[in-house]
């Protein structure tokens, strides 16, 4: 049996098509093997390209698929391979750079490489391409939620952004291929459902008398058997009041939004080329915290973006904390070469940002824990993910409640993937603890 075997940087998108590739292969007769196996007769590296890291910890994973098994074939996907697929091919050893499209094609590629090894450029301008890429995944290795893709690429242009240029402009996917597949995923035994694209909310952009918040409706009524619906990532100018109505009808739908900041200060914003000020976002959430008070709201933000002075950065820093997220990803800002944020003059000092960035951390770090505590004594349902790790003694796991606190209590193996109910007992920073309550006995019973 031929084997396969996957290497994967970047997102949860990245993640997704990875998933999605590997059923092509499998429908092939492919087996999968671990990426340190020296004997996969293909090894397809995934890369990522968002910062100039990604590209550079892309090559030395490439490097090391070579390395591996000298006769394989090694072939380089993803956002990396669409942007600079001749100095992925200046490498020794790679015979296939396929970028963000095409890779329905991908096995007959690899049939012709088999015959013939010649190294193959499969890289088109992705700017051309208008249609979503169908490619189904009907489950996961990891089994306890499933990711549905529900659109590709990005019109926003962020000056520190690279990834329309290796993504494309927004695509959307047919509202039927997007419920077939939620039907097919509920009926594969999935209870948690995650909505993820490059773009996720700008869904329906590009159809005619439908959006996202359509589709939310759609997948609420539609999809027979399902028990959540969590969506990944959703700008603040997409949470409408209609997509709101949606949120507020059913209790499908996970009390967790993720909503881009990237900074709390209106110059630093409008030099990212953001679309929205401090004061229409923190509106949003308002509004979002009218029909869903105990919304968890998470976030991403990036310290140090270039001229972001120290009062700019403090300004931020109180925005933050009025707004109280339950939790902030904190990032330095990184040089993204290609994109006008890495042109730009006044780049901050790689010290001072570090500074900034610990300060974030820190102020996040306090929110996650204030917005724990508000749950101490409340019964929360909770999908097992896996064994906690590091825990005393056995029986222990581990898993998400709907509104995104990780919680730790006794268990056993058999709850992973399925809905219990666990009361909180104890607030954490990262992780809180509970107690499964007798309903959750008959929850998975």
């Amino acid at each position: 049996m031929p084997s396969v075997a996957f290497y994967t940087l970047g997102c949860k998108v990245n993640f997704y098509d990875t998933e999605a590739i590997w059923q092509l292969f499998k429908n092939e007769g492919y087996e999968q093997v671990d990426f340190e196996s020296k004997t996969a007769d293909v090894y397809v590296i995934n890369t990522c390209t968002v910062t100039n890291t990604g590209d550079k910890k892309s090559r030395q994973i490439i490097r090391r698929a070579v390395r591996r098994n000298p006769d394989a074939i090694v072939a380089v996907t993803g956002c990396y391979a669409q942007t600079s697929p001749a100095e992925i091919l200046a490498i020794p050893g790679v015979d296939l750079v396929i970028g963000t499209q095409d890779r329905q094609h991908l096995m007959q590629y690899v049939s012709e490489l088999q015959n013939q090894r010649q190294p193959v450029n499969a890289v088109r301008n992705i700017m051309k391409t208008r249609e979503f890429e169908e490619l189904d995944v009907p489950d996961f290795a990891d089994r306890t939620r499933a990711f549905l893709k529900i659109q590709e690429g990005c019109n926003n242009f962020c000056t520190f952004c690279i990834i329309p240029w290796s993504r494309g402009l927004l695509r959307s996917r047919k509202p039927e291929n997007v419920i077939k597949q939620a039907q097919a995923l509920v009926d594969a035994g999935y209870e948690e459902i995650v909505l993820t694209g490059i773009h996720t909310a700008g869904y329906g952009e590009d159809l005619e008398d439908y959006n996202f918040a359509a589709l939310l409706r759609d997948m609420d009524r539609k999809v027979r058997g399902l028990k959540r619906l969590r969506i990944s990532s959703i700008e603040a100018s997409q949470v409408t009041d209609e997509v709101l109505e949606v949120l507020k009808s059913s209790d499908k739908f996970c009390r967790h939004l993720h909503i881009p900041l990237q900074a709390g200060d209106d110059t630093v914003l409008k030099r990212m080329r953001r679309k929205y000020t401090t004061a229409e976002y923190a509106e949003r959430i308002r509004r979002i915290r009218e029909i869903w008070p105990e919304v968890a709201i998470t976030t991403d933000v990036i310290v140090g973006f270039p001229g972001e002075t120290l009062e700019m950065h403090e300004n931020g820093y109180r925005f933050m904390q009025e707004i109280g997220f339950s939790e902030m990803h904190v990032f330095p800002y990184s040089k993204r070469t290609g994109t006008p944020a890495a042109r730009m003059d006044d780049q901050v000092d790689e010290e001072e940002k570090n500074r900034r960035v610990h300060e974030l951390i820190d102020l996040s770090e306090q929110m996650q824990l204030e917005y724990a505590k508000r749950f101490v004594g409340d019964v929360l349902t909770v999908i097992p993910e896996r064994e906690a790790k590091g825990a005393e003694g056995k029986g222990l796991v581990s898993g998400y409640s709907d509104n995104y606190l990780q919680l730790v209590f006794e268990g056993s193996e058999d709850m992973i993937g399925k809905t219990v109910t666990v009361r909180v007992t104890e607030a954490g920073v990262n992780e809180c603890r509970g107690v499964l309550v007798a309903e959750a006995v008959r929850a998975i019973g």
